[in-house]
C-alpha cells in the first residue's frame, strides 16, 4: 500500500534556540550598524572585513593542521566584489577565477596566484592567461581546449603551467565540467606532444557540499586511477585541486515551500505550517571537512603521489562577511510592507525557498512576527520574507539581512531600480 505523502519522514526542523541565538548575535551589533547608516544610508551590502579576515584565518588553521602542503584558492564566483578579492590577497589566498573578465580583476589586484577554471575559454581568455604565465595555471576542460592552446602558446613562445579538470559524474548535467576520469592517461599523452604546454595538476569540484561524503567518494576514485598509472605519469603531478563547495555551518535554512514535505502539501492544496516554522539541513563543520578530506587525501592520494593539495573555498568564506540593510518605505497593511529595495540585489527568488531571518535593528525583539516583508520591484515574486523579528514594523525601520555575501552580489541585477552601495567596514 502507497504511504500517503505527509506520513514521509519529515524535513528536518530548524530549532527556535538555534535561530533565536542567531539572530541576538546581530541585534548585539545592532547600534554599530545603525550608527553605519548615518554616513551612508539604506539600502546597502555591508560587507565586515573582521568576518572575512576571521574566516579566512580559520579555514587555513583547519587544513593546514592536517595536510603537509595546502593551497587556498578563492572562488571569485562566489562574490566578485574587488574589495573582497582584495582582502583575501592580503590574508594569503591565491585567487580561483572562471573567465577573462575575473582574471583581468585578479590581475588588476595585484594577485600573483591565480587559478583559470571553467569551459568554454574562448581564444582571448587563453591568451590573456599565457601573458601572464607567471602568475596564471590554467585549468584545462578538455581535449579541445588543449588543442586550441598549445599553437596560442608556441606563437607567443610561453610555456604556460596547466592541470586538467576532471568531472565527478559523467552521465549527469555535471558532464559539462573536464573529461571523464578514465580519459585522464590519453589526456596525458596528448599533452606531452606540446612542449609549451606544462601539465602538471589535476582538477575535481563538486558543489553544494553540506558533508565531506562526495569529495570523499571521487577522492578514492582518483586514487585508484593514479595508483593504476606508470610511476613516471604519477611523477608529473605537482598539485592536485579537489575544488570547494563547503556549504556554511548554519547548514541550509528552508521556507516550508523549499521542502519536499511543502511542496507535497502544496501540491495538495493542503496549508502549510505556522509562520514561524522553519527548516535546517545541516552542514559539517569546516574541522570536521578538514579532518575528513585529509584522511581521505593522505590515504589514497598522497600515499600514491607527492603533491601540494588545492582547495577552492569561496562560499564558505564570504557567506558571513556581508548583509543587506533595506529600510521600510510603506507598510499597505498590518502584515503587509514595502521596502527601499528589490531582490534584484540579490539576483533571484530566493526567499520563496530560502529562509534568512528579518530583522528590525529599530525595533528589536527575539520574537518572530507574522509579515510579508516585500521589495519595491514590480513582480510579485519580490519577496524578502513572510516573518520578522522586532516588536513592531513601520515606515522608516531599519531591517537586516544577515550572511547574504555567497551568490548574491554577484548574481545581482540592473532591474528597475538602482543596486545598492557596497560600504566595507
Amino acid at each position: 500500500m502507497p504511504m500517503n505523502p505527509d506520513e514521509r519522514s519529515p524535513d528536518p526542523l530548524l530549532a527556535p534556540e538555534r535561530l533565536q541565538a542567531f539572530v541576538r548575535t546581530y541585534f548585539d551589533r545592532g547600534d554599530r550598524y545603525l550608527k553605519i547608516l548615518e554616513k551612508h544610508p539604506a539600502p546597502i551590502y555591508l560587507q565586515e572585513s573582521a568576518v572575512l579576515r576571521a574566516s579566512a584565518a580559520r579555514m587555513k588553521r583547519a587544513f593546514q593542521q592536517r595536510l603537509p602542503e595546502v593551497g587556498f584558492y578563492f572562488a571569485v564566483k562566489s562574490n566578485n566584489h574587488p574589495r573582497m578579492a582584495g582582502i583575501l590577497i592580503e590574508e594569503g589566498f591565491g585567487l580561483d577565477v572562471s573567465s577573462g573578465q575575473e582574471l583581468e580583476m585578479a590581475l588588476s589586484l595585484g594577485a600573483q596566484d591565480i587559478v583559470f577554471s571553467g569551459p568554454g575559454k574562448t581564444g582571448a581568455e587563453l591568451c590573456l592567461a599565457v601573458a601572464h604565465a607567471d602568475r596564471v595555471v590554467l585549468l584545462l576542460d578538455s581535449f579541445g581546449e588543449l588543442e586550441r592552446l598549445a599553437p596560442l602558446a608556441a606563437s607567443m613562445k610561453t610555456t604556460i603551467r596547466c592541470g586538467v579538470r576532471l568531472t565527478v559524474n559523467p552521465t549527469g548535467l555535471w558532464r559539462k565540467f573536464g573529461i571523464p576520469l578514465h580519459d585522464l592517461p590519453a589526456f596525458m599523452d596528448a599533452a606531452r606532444r606540446h612542449s609549451r604546454v606544462a601539465l602538471c595538476g589535476l582538477q575535481f569540484h563538486s558543489s553544494w557540499n553540506l558533508s565531506p561524503a562526495p569529495q570523499i567518494a571521487f577522492i578514492g576514485k582518483l586514487g585508484s586511477a593514479l595508483a593504476a598509472m606508470p610511476a613516471a605519469a604519477r611523477a608529473q603531478i605537482e598539485f592536485i585541486d579537489i575544488g570547494g563547495g563547503y556549504w556554511p555551518e548554519q547548514g541550509e535554512w528552508l521556507q516550508a515551500a523549499g521542502t519536499d514535505q511543502g511542496k507535497r502539501r502544496q501540491a495538495l492544496g493542503r496549508p502549510t505550517e505556522g509562520h514561524d516554522v522553519h527548516y535546517h539541513l545541516p552542514a559539517t563543520s569546516i574541522d570536521g571537512f578538514a579532518e575528513a578530506l585529509g584522511d581521505a587525501v593522505r590515504t589514497h592520494l598522497l600515499s600514491i603521489a607527492a603533491c601540494r593539495i588545492c582547495l577552492e573555498p569561496g562560499r564558505w568564506i564570504c557567506n558571513d562577511a556581508v548583509h543587506l540593510l533595506l529600510s521600510v518605505v510603506d507598510k499597505k497593511a498590518p502584515d503587509l510592507v514595502i521596502t527601499d529595495a528589490g531582490t534584484n540585489t540579490i539576483g533571484w527568488e530566493r526567499f520563496e525557498t530560502d529562509y534568512f531571518p528579518v530583522l528590525n535593528l529599530t525595533r528589536p525583539s527575539l520574537e518572530e512576527k507574522p509579515c510579508h516583508i516585500l521589495g519595491s520591484l514590480c513582480t510579485p515574486h519580490d519577496v524578502w520574507g513572510y516573518t520578522y523579528f522586532g516588536t513592531d514594523i513601520q515606515p522608516g525601520d531599519i531591517l537586516m539581512i544577515p550572511t547574504q555575501g555567497a551568490y548574491t552580489y554577484s548574481l545581482r541585477q540592473t532591474f528597475i531600480k538602482p543596486l545598492p552601495c557596497v560600504i566595507t567596514i
